[in-house]
């Protein structure tokens, strides 16, 4: 196999399978029994916001009135809302969810223009506004992970607690080979693929795949940074979760844990916690970049656990 076809390889298996996952077996393990499985969402509402360039497609799940702090729910790139309901699931059974098509993705407009995390942040943020959402924690995956970090950044009144599902505050946390394979991307290499069936099934500029295509090359060959100290002043906490086989690399994911509190000597030192930390971090084992959306189930009982605040169970001795 040549450099190209293997970063080709790479690239496509990475995108391609994000927007196929729904259909993945859940791993036995992760599956909770049967009587505690929780029941698909009911039907969402959904809606769209004219932002500048675009008019912004969501879902929501649930009641925004019921007092429960709402979730949303950030897709990764070539992906829509819809790709995301393993997640969305077990979260809409006790809390609202707010799912947002990204900019020029699933039902979304704006395919014509470029794309960047803070035009993505703000279209994110004219949705909670537009749906009178003072503040919603944040879960979002891939290029959504790093949407919900320049959603802080930019909105921090607007965001309590993030869960950045293998995503990066920069464009270094990814592997280079990744990016090299991303950047030699075809509209033609994903002929007939879930990812191209897709948009042109949902989108409201259905010709235009090879515009989307050009947009995320151009994304993820634009260097974007959020600093040390912009990342550490974010209000709320923070919960990293990464595959140990995941495009991320792990010093990324382990540096983006300990600058949002992560990594306590005083905690550490004590042999147990008594109260519920700033960070969590989850490294996922024998897992992948698009391998962690098999795993929606421990990844649900675990943010869960995280956004109710729950204090980790002291050991029974």
């Amino acid at each position: 196999m040549t450099h190209r076809s293997s970063e080709l390889s790479i690239a496509f298996a990475l995108l391609a399978a994000a927007a196929a996952f729904t259909a993945l077996p859940q791993p036995a393990q992760a599956q909770a029994p049967a009587a505690s499985q929780p029941t698909a969402a009911a039907a969402a509402k959904t809606g769209l916001v004219d932002v500048t360039g675009a008019r912004i497609h969501y879902q929501l799940y649930g009641d925004l009135a019921s007092g429960k702090t709402p979730l949303l729910v950030l897709h990764g790139a070539f992906m829509s809302s819809d790709a995301m309901k393993p997640l969305i699931d077990p979260f809409a059974a006790s809390r609202p969810v707010i799912a947002v098509d990204a900019r020029g993705h699933g039902r979304s407009g704006g395919v014509d223009g470029k794309l960047s995390y803070d035009l993505m942040a703000d279209d994110a943020a004219a949705v909670l506004a537009k749906l009178g959402v003072k503040q919603a924690d944040v879960l979002g995956y891939s290029m959504g992970g790093s949407t919900a970090i320049a959603l802080a950044v930019r909105h921090p009144g607007r965001v309590g607690k993030q869960v950045i599902l293998s995503g990066t505050s920069r464009l270094d946390g990814w592997y280079p080979e990744v990016l090299a394979g991303i950047a030699h991307l075809t509209p033609e290499v994903f002929a007939g693929s879930p990812i191209e069936t897709g948009y042109k099934s949902l989108s409201p500029a259905p010709d235009k795949f090879g515009q989307l295509v050009e947009n995320i090359k151009a994304l993820d060959a634009t260097p974007f940074a959020y600093s040390d100290a912009q990342v550490r002043a974010i209000p709320g906490k923070t919960m990293v979760i990464i595959g140990d086989a995941d495009g991320v690399t792990l010093d990324h994911a382990i540096g983006l844990f300990k600058l949002r509190g992560g990594g306590d000597v005083a905690a550490a030192t004590q042999g147990f916690l008594t109260e519920a930390p700033k960070a969590r971090l989850a490294i996922l084992p024998a897992t992948s970049h698009i391998g962690i959306m098999a795993e929606a189930p421990a990844i649900a009982a675990m943010v869960m656990a995280f956004l109710d605040d729950k204090a980790p169970p002291p050991p029974a001795f």
